[in-house]
Parts: structure tokens; C-alpha cells; sequence
């Protein structure tokens, strides 16, 4: 059998590693063994937070409405919000409805006073 030398394809998947891993300090950028390792890890990492990443920002929408509904003007629950929201089949989403209470306060009081006028009304036709 002839001798197979491996240096080109070896020092091509290490070159590329290193690329990757060239922003890590010390040993974690130097060595090979440890680079490996740390790009599984910082690839597993990275992974895993794009699904955090969604859960984050959605938690910080659904605060954000929260705190504009319990305000003064609305005393009003979040849970109840979103609830008439989509009863009045007015489909508006989380990031949206977040942006309009910290940009545009006066619009969002509108949006709930429709909910409650709608609310108001279906109850006297009830009646």
C-alpha cells in the first residue's frame, strides 16, 4: 500500500476551525483540542439561545402591555386585554400592541376603549 499524507486536507479542517474559533482568548483560539471543543460548545450555545431568544422577547412585550393596561387610565388586566382582543377579532400581535403603548400611548387607549365600548354594547343587546 502507498503512503497516504494527510497534511494538506488535516491542516485545511484545522485552518478552519481556527477561523472560527479566532475571536476566543487564550488556549481556546491557540490549541486545537480546546478550539474544538469550544466551537461544539459555543455552536450548542448558540442553538439553543435562538429559541430563547423568541421566549425573551416575547415576555418582554407581554410586561411592556401589561404595565401600559394597569395604568391609570385603563385599569385593566393584560389577561382581560388579550382576551376581548380576540373576541373583537381584532388581530393584532404581542410586538405590535408593545410598540404602540411605548410609542403611542393615546393610540393604544383608543384600541382598549373600543374593546370596552364593543364590550358595552353587546351587552345591551343582550338585554
Amino acid at each position: 500500500m502507498t503512503r497516504v499524507k494527510r497534511g494538506y486536507t488535516a491542516r485545511r479542517r484545522r485552518k478552519k476551525i481556527r477561523l472560527f474559533a479566532s475571536t476566543f482568548i487564550g488556549a481556546h483560539s491557540r490549541l486545537t483540542r480546546t478550539t474544538t471543543q469550544q466551537r461544539m460548545r459555543a455552536l450548542v450555545s448558540s442553538h439553543r439561545d435562538r429559541s430563547r431568544k423568541k421566549r425573551d422577547f416575547r415576555r418582554l412585550w407581554i410586561t411592556r402591555i401589561n404595565a401600559v393596561t394597569r395604568e391609570d387610565r385603563l385599569f385593566y388586566s393584560y389577561s382581560l386585554f388579550i382576551h376581548n382582543l380576540y373576541k373583537r377579532q381584532l388581530l393584532l400581535n404581542r410586538k405590535i400592541l408593545a410598540q404602540i403603548a411605548l410609542s403611542n400611548k393615546n393610540f393604544f387607549d383608543i384600541i382598549s376603549n373600543k374593546i370596552i365600548n364593543q364590550k358595552e354594547n353587546t351587552n345591551q343587546i343582550k338585554e
